[in-house]
């Protein structure tokens, strides 16, 4: 089915004055990890976890050696928050050569969201992609993505750079692991 999304580009350019709120001096919550071996079931099964319930749709076509091909790029990192020893949450990077560094994919799975995650998930998102930057963190969110998500990101600094509305193929069910894996459907 085709449906208007709207898209907003962000950044933060001044990564000296990286804007925390409320978590940073605040235990982390959960374990953080980076993935140290470019394992694409690992990264499509967390891309479905998360995106699943926005309705993520742009990488369900990739081949395994596509997402290898990504996975194995100069630069792209996976970061993963564990909760007692299940994954919570992810964030993936890519550094780029003009140095910049983009938050490509970030989220909780749908049973972690509005347990106080996101912001600090983001925090370690946006630090890390400092590093790795050197000039600016940009990303993108649309109106696909949780309603919290453009909140969450204006509330940590980024500032909107870019908008602009497209109309794309969305499937018609929402992504699932499995069938009858829609929660919001019992």
């Amino acid at each position: 089915m085709k449906q208007a999304i709207h898209v907003w580009h962000l950044q933060i350019t001044d990564l000296a004055g990286i804007k925390t709120i409320q978590t940073s001096s605040a235990p982390r919550k959960y374990e953080l990890a980076q993935a140290q071996s470019n394992l694409p079931e690992f990264n499509r099964f967390l891309y479905v976890a998360v995106g699943a319930s926005c309705q993520w749709y742009m990488r369900l076509g990739w081949t395994y050696a596509t997402w290898q091909q990504f996975l194995e790029k100069p630069g792209v990192e996976t970061w993963v928050a564990y909760l007692q020893g299940s994954p919570i949450g992810y964030f993936e990077l890519e550094a780029q050569q003009t140095g910049s560094a983009e938050i490509v994919y970030f989220g909780l799975l749908p049973e972690f969201i509005g347990q106080g995650y996101g912001g600090q998930l983001l925090e370690d998102a946006i630090q890390r992609a400092s590093q790795l930057a050197g000039k600016r963190v940009w990303l993108h969110t649309c109106t696909l993505d949780h309603p919290r998500a453009l909140p969450n990101y204006l509330a940590h600094g980024f500032e909107i750079f870019a908008e602009e509305d497209l109309v794309d193929e969305i499937p018609d069910a929402p992504i699932q692991p499995w069938p009858g894996a829609d929660k919001s459907q019992i």
